[in-house]
């Protein structure tokens, strides 16, 4: 008899221990964010500052070409939020009406430029005609959105002919960046927010503002995903002072609202 109320008063306990880890274990969401490649630190940074105060939130980053992204959800990938280096990737997403109504927003803004190796001789834009340059590094404009304000800013410089042949294509701007700090190709065009990450490569010159379409890094909340309270909250917290300090700290500037 008493081995039997050991027993019982055994499975109470574990019964019990059960019931209040259950209470207790907070329920964990997971948002999947589709970011594009140039902003892939500076969202890291943010994250990590959002789950310290919201510590039942797990962040999941899928980087990449804005374009390339853009695809991704078209075809059916369970992401919670966009945020796209340009606004065309985003507006394809949302002519497929698979964004959430009113979570649109413009974020962030940059600034185009020219880089080279740090003893490269080249001074300006015009010296890409020089037959001395042998290759240059550009996103690939079919998907990368840098690539396709960096043909603007050729073809408005009447360059992108003499240039062309010349022209490696790259997934995105990340690794535009990485071909011109490995000596790979003489020149590249970039965001000054990546160019002035690297150590291994100097800004050359800033294409003009009216040389290409303005730059802007629009976010919102995708259908496709099943959190969409939370990934409101989010997309919120993008736009508040502690987000956007750490913005600023990686050159990046706020897009007029």
């Amino acid at each position: 008899m008493g081995d039997r109320r050991w027993r019982l008063a055994c499975a109470a306990i574990l019964l019990a221990c059960s019931f209040a880890s259950g209470c207790h274990s907070p329920h964990r969401t997971t948002l999947t964010v589709s970011v594009a490649a140039s902003l892939t630190d500076a969202i890291a940074e943010i994250e990590q500052t959002y789950k310290r105060e919201h510590t039942d939130v797990e962040l999941r980053n899928n980087s990449g070409s804005s374009g390339v992204l853009a695809q991704e959800i078209e075809q059916g990938a369970p992401v919670d939020i966009f945020l796209s280096a340009a606004a065309k990737p985003l507006d394809e997403v949302q002519a497929k009406g698979l964004i959430v109504a009113g979570t649109r927003r413009n974020l962030l803004s940059n600034t185009l430029v020219l880089i080279a190796p740090r003893e490269s001789p080249l001074r300006d834009f015009q010296g890409l005609a020089d037959p001395s340059m042998r290759l240059m590094a550009l996103g690939d404009p079919a998907t990368v959105p840098a690539g396709q304000y960096g043909k603007q800013t050729l073809i408005a410089l009447r360059l992108y002919e003499q240039v062309q042949p010349r022209l490696v294509l790259a997934k995105d701007v990340r690794q535009v960046l990485a071909y011109v700090e490995m000596g790979n190709v003489d020149a590249g065009i970039v965001y000054w927010t990546d160019a002035q990450r690297s150590g291994k490569v100097r800004v050359v010159a800033t294409a003009p503002e009216s040389s290409h379409d303005p730059i802007v890094y629009p976010v919102a909340v995708i259908r496709s995903g099943r959190n969409e309270g939370a990934a409101r909250e989010f997309v919120e917290y993008l736009n508040s002072p502690r987000a956007k300090a750490i913005f600023a700290a990686h050159g990046f500037t706020m897009a007029a609202q």
